[in-house]
């Protein structure tokens, strides 16, 4: 399973966003390979879930993948309550 963490330029942001998704993940026992980009690089990349706020979440309402919002990157409870509820363990 492939998941992109997405902010608007792809640096920090979406890289502590990755970093907390993955102890998310990990957590739950589910294997995925987490990257962090930028928005308009996801736009045209493959995956199975992109994890990103709401407002990026517009601009990628075309993509294939499952788009899953998470307002607070910093938030592990937002961050484990969108996974429990969006990816199967």
């Amino acid at each position: 399973m492939k998941i992109l963490c997405v902010c608007g330029l792809g640096q920090g942001t979406s890289l502590i966003l990755r970093m907390n998704v993955e102890q998310a993940l990990g957590e739950k026992g589910i294997t995925a390979d987490v990257e962090h980009i930028d928005l308009s690089s996801a736009t045209s990349m493959s995956a199975d879930y992109i994890i990103t706020s709401n407002e990026l979440a517009e601009s990628l309402q075309d993509h294939p993948a499952k788009v899953i919002i998470v307002n607070n990157y910093f938030d592990m409870d937002e961050i484990n309550a969108a996974i429990e509820n969006n990816i199967p363990a």
